[in-house]
Formats: C-alpha cells, sequence, structure tokens
C-alpha cells in the first residue's frame, strides 16, 4: 500500500530537492519580472500620452498662453514626432515581453539597458525640442527635465537595482550635458550655466535613480520571499495532496519533514464505508458523491485535529498515517483517539440521514519504509511494509468479526492504561500470514 502526493518540503531544508525548488522559483520569479515590466511600459505609455494630450488641448483652448510661454515657437508637430517613435518603440518591448512571458524565459540584460537608454533619450530629444523653442535656461527650468522622474519612478518596477541606477545615471548625464553644451547662437547672449547648480541636480536625479532601484530590489525580495513560500506550499500539496490541512502544511513547512526514504515508527490507520456500494445502486451520482464527501469532511477534519495525515482515498475508505511524515511518539495514541472520535462522530450523522453509513477501522502500529518514491515524472510520498498490509487485513476482519474498530496486539500495547477498555478477540487466522496474529476490539 501506499501514501500519497507530496512534494518535498522547504528551500534551505531539503538539499536534496534543491535543483527542483530552484527551478520552479527561477520560472515563477521570471514571470514576475516580465509582468512588471510590461506594467511598467503600459504605465508610461499612458502617462506620456496624457501629458501630450493635456499639452495639446492647452494649446487648442489658450494658444496665446502657450505661446508665451513657448515665445511663440511650440514645436506641436516634433513633439509628436517624437511621441510616435516613442510609443512604436515602446510597443515593440510589449511584444517582446509578450513573447517571452508565453516561452518563460526572461529579457536578456543587455536588451534592458539598452531600452532603458533609449527610452531616456527619447526625454532628452524632447527637452532639446523645447530648449531650441523657448531657449536654454527657460526650457531647463519648464516641464521636460520633470519628465525623467516618471521613468526614474517607474523604473521601480524593473525590480533591478543597477537598471535603476542606470537610468537614473543617463538622465543625470543627459540633462547636464544639455545644460551645459548646448547653446543655440540665437540664445548666445544669456548667462553661462552655472557648474554647481546643473551638477548638484544631476546628482539629485542620480540619487534618485539609486533610491529607485534600492524599492524595487525590497519589492525583489518580496517577490523572492513569497514565491519561495507558495513553492513550499505548492509541492506540500502535490506530494501529500490536497487533502492536507492547512495546520498540517504550516508544521510541514515550519519543521521541514523529511522525505527521503527511511524506517519509520508509525500507526496506519484504514478506514472503509460497510456495504457503501451495495447502497449507492439505489441512488443517483449525485446522492453518492454528496453523502460520501459529506462523511469524508467529516472524518477528515477530525483526522486533522489529531495530527494524522490523510494519505490516500481508496474508493469508499481513506488510508492514514500518524508519524509520517511528521514525527508523533504517541502516533498510537493519537491514531485510536481519531478513531474513536470518527465513529462517534458516525453514529451521529446517522441518526440524521436516511441514508445511514457504518465504519470499518484497522489500525497496526509498526515501522515502515517511508519516502518520495516514483518515476522522475512523477512521485509521491510512500509507505512500505508489512505495518501497511497488517492495518488493511484488521479492517477488513471488521466484517468478519460484526465490530467497527479493530486493532492490533502491537497498538493495545502501545496504548498501555488508555487501552484498558479493549476486548481481545484472540489468536485470529489472517490472509497472507503463516501464523494467527492477535487482534482487539474497541468500540
Amino acid at each position: 500500500m501506499t501514501t500519497e502526493n507530496g512534494r518535498d518540503v522547504i528551500v534551505g531544508k531539503m538539499d536534496k530537492q534543491q535543483p527542483a525548488v530552484s527551478a520552479d522559483f527561477e520560472q515563477a520569479l521570471t514571470r514576475e519580472i516580465l509582468l512588471t515590466e510590461r506594467l511598467r511600459v503600459k504605465a508610461i505609455l499612458v502617462t506620456i500620452s496624457l501629458l501630450l494630450v493635456m499639452l495639446t488641448a492647452a494649446y487648442l483652448i489658450a494658444p496665446d498662453a502657450i505661446g508665451r510661454i513657448w515665445h511663440g515657437h511650440v514645436p506641436i508637430l516634433p513633439l509628436y514626432a517624437v511621441f510616435l517613435a516613442f510609443a512604436l518603440f515602446e510597443l515593440s518591448v510589449l511584444r517582446v515581453l509578450g513573447q517571452r512571458l508565453a516561452q518563460g524565459r526572461d529579457v536578456p540584460h543587455a536588451r534592458r539597458y539598452l531600452g532603458a537608454l533609449i527610452e531616456t533619450s527619447l526625454v532628452t530629444v524632447a527637452l532639446y525640442l523645447q530648449m531650441k523653442a523657448m531657449g536654454p535656461a527657460q526650457a531647463l527650468a519648464f516641464v521636460i527635465p520633470l519628465v525623467y522622474f516618471i521613468f526614474i519612478i517607474l523604473s521601480t518596477l524593473r525590480l533591478d537595482f543597477w537598471l535603476s541606477t542606470f537610468t537614473g545615471f543617463v538622465a543625470a548625464a543627459e540633462l547636464f550635458a544639455m545644460a551645459m553644451f548646448y547653446r543655440p547662437e540665437q540664445f548666445a547672449t544669456e548667462p553661462a550655466p552655472d557648474l554647481a547648480f546643473h551638477l548638484v541636480r544631476g546628482l539629485v536625479i542620480l540619487v534618485c535613480g539609486m533610491l529607485a532601484g534600492a524599492v524595487g530590489m525590497q519589492l525583489r525580495r518580496q517577490f523572492e520571499a513569497s514565491i519561495v513560500a507558495a513553492t513550499a506550499r505548492d509541492r506540500i500539496t502535490n506530494l501529500f495532496g490536497q487533502h492536507v490541512s492547512p495546520q498540517v502544511v504550516e508544521r510541514l513547512l515550519t519543521e521541514g519533514a523529511r522525505t527521503d526514504s527511511e524506517i519509520r515508527q508509525v500507526a496506519v490507520m484504514f478506514v472503509d464505508f460497510r456495504s457503501f456500494t451495495a447502497g449507492a445502486r439505489s441512488r443517483s451520482p449525485r446522492e453518492v458523491v454528496e453523502r460520501l464527501d459529506g462523511a469524508f469532511g467529516v472524518l477528515v477534519d477530525i483526522l486533522d485535529r489529531h495530527g494524522g495525515i490523510l494519505n490516500k482515498f481508496l474508493g469508499d475508505g481513506f488510508l492514514a498515517l500518524f508519524g509520517a511524515p511528521l514525527e508523533a511518539p504517541d502516533a498510537a495514541h493519537r491514531a485510536v483517539a481519531a478513531a474513536r472520535e470518527m465513529l462517534a462522530a458516525n453514529e451521529h450523522i446517522n441518526r440524521e440521514t436516511s441514508w445511514p453509513l457504518r465504519i470499518g477501522i484497522g489500525i497496526h502500529f509498526g515501522e515502515v519504509v517511508a519516502g518520495n518514491i516514483g518515476s522522475p515524472r512523477r512521485k509521491e510520498y510512500t509507505v512500505i511494509g508489512d505495518t501497511v498490509n497488517f492495518a488493511a487485513r484488521l479492517e477488513a476482519l471488521n466484517k468478519d468479526f460484526n465490530s467497527q474498530f479493530l486493532i492490533s496486539a502491537d497498538v493495545r500495547d502501545a496504548l498501555g492504561d488508555d487501552g484498558s477498555d479493549a476486548v481481545p478477540l484472540g489468536e485470529v487466522a489472517i490472509r497472507g500470514y503463516e501464523r494467527p496474529m492477535a487482534v482487539w476490539q474497541l468500540g
């Protein structure tokens, strides 16, 4: 018999499973970075579009006021040309990001730096047009230099410190260069630029880029932590099954339970609903599923409360473990306490339903080989050994004794005084075993 799904547990606690975790982590992180990069590009397109629309609207509504600001040389068409080039570039970036998302591959770093350089330089081209229209001094104190900050702020979504710093450096260097070296002949009479003034302003822009990078790195760390936690949880769910309770998942995450093959002392429980198939024949499939789901829901909740792991559903029954993969020194006590509560809960349900069900439970305690076993493409957390087989035989004996709860002599010994109400059924011949085995009944 085998247990069910669940992959290795936590990154950093199970070295043998690190490559698989890392692969899943890198793929998930790459996807998150590409998604945030795509959001950044869309935000830039929307922001620059709104700024251009606002300028156009102001020009149409109050052309005289705009003309005074721009000294009568509003470069509407050149600005639209720059925006068109910018929009085409960003749309091409969106296309590449979409392709990379579909392929699950990241964008090369060199391409990211080239994109940052082109984006920031297009702002410098717009600044050139503004300086040419209204003069260097007024242009440098007007709107376009502030646009650099839009790119720096949104560079945070790159989740890369050096890319944001690079964006700030390019903006600072190009703005400083325009202030120092571009002086059209018609404005040659204006005062020479103040070196310290523009140098300090460029330094502030560079620092802003670094701060944006620091924020981006913090966001990246949070993404990484979230992805690692989600990956670990997914692995637990995949290895031990979706029916593992949140409390058990938390323990597996916290304690880092081992899933490599090892010998364990485990209490193995088999649960089965007697004559369920016969009762299902006279009912609709929907009624059958609803009744079984309702019964399983109650029993699994009890199992969770007592620290058991639901290993596998077996048609109208299931296999549960106490002591693997989470260690439990009192595994036999937990298993028996859970079984007692299951019997009581089932009796309560039977009193309130038109389809009463009779439970059969068998528990054995002993050594098993527990571990993550399977093919390279599909592995399961599995328990193997005579303990599992004997527990299944015990549960089947309930039919012969017209009982509901049978335990082995090993469970009775482990219970001590807690098993004082156990009734000995003597040495019983069991299929597959050469000699009779002692069996005990609990009510």
